[in-house]
């Protein structure tokens, strides 16, 4: 939101049109460089206390003084790698052994196994 000046007697004020999109401009660079350059939990833990908020509301302040700015949706654009040993570490279930297999394991069935058929859905 933008901010009222001190003297300011009226309720409301409004950013011109080229300072809304020199501020969007700024907020996405600074939220892709801090997504980017960050792990996805340091990445949670920075939007949790609204970091990324404080540090776009100070860059911006030579555009136009803002306050109350907060980042209140995060859209994955790309699937992050996934590893079974930082998802348990981060879980706290942590093992010291976490072995995955990329072709799957043999289950052993009595021979000619059928599942039973189920009455109703």
């Amino acid at each position: 939101f933008t901010k009222k000046k001190p003297y300011q007697v009226k309720k409301t004020c409004y950013a011109q049109h080229s300072q809304i999109k020199m501020i969007r401009k700024k907020m996405v660079d600074i939220m892709t460089r801090e997504v980017s350059s960050n792990d996805m939990k340091e990445v949670v833990n920075k939007l949790i206390p609204d970091s990324i908020g404080k540090d776009i509301e100070k860059a911006c302040q030579g555009i136009y003084p803002l306050h109350d700015v907060y980042i209140r949706k995060v859209k994955v654009l790309k699937k992050p790698k996934f590893d079974i040993g930082k998802l348990m570490d981060m879980h706290g279930e942590s093992t010291s052994k976490t072995t995955t297999t990329e072709t799957g394991e043999k289950v052993d069935r009595p021979d000619n196994f059928e599942p039973p058929v189920q009455e109703s859905v």
